[in-house]
């Protein structure tokens, strides 16, 4: 099994900054993508930002976000982070990390798709 940790959340004013942490731990053969979703109040949960975890690491962005958050990786520690600035009151929501993993096993690996939490962003002055 993969479990996702995500810390960071909190409350700032706008345009300020935060950096969200996704930690992955188990028994991961390989972390293929993670990405970040967020989920408003009232709303559906919506995609933020991808990466992937092979070389090169290709991102992809929601338009709303495009020029403020920037995803990115540290492979060692199966870490993703969401470095989030210009917050603005509607980035308010739980941000929740999304990753695809290989999970170990005794004669090879499966692939799964597992969730955080969520950690709570809160822009407001």
């Amino acid at each position: 099994q993969v479990q996702l940790v995500e810390s960071g959340g909190g409350l700032v004013q706008p345009g300020g900054s935060l950096r969200l942490s996704c930690a992955a731990s188990g028994s991961i053969f390989r972390l293929n993508a993670v990405g970040w979703y967020r989920q408003a109040p009232g709303k559906e949960r919506d995609l933020v930002a991808t990466i992937t975890m092979s070389s090169g690491g290709s991102t992809n962005y929601a338009d709303s976000v495009k020029g403020r958050f920037t995803i990115s990786r540290d492979n060692a520690k199966n870490t993703v982070y969401l470095q989030m600035n210009n917050l603005k009151p509607e980035d308010t929501a739980v941000y929740y990390c999304n990753a695809e993993a290989a999970v170990a096993t005794t004669t090879g690996y499966y692939t799964m798709n597992c969730w955080g939490q969520g950690t709570l962003v809160t822009v407001s002055s």
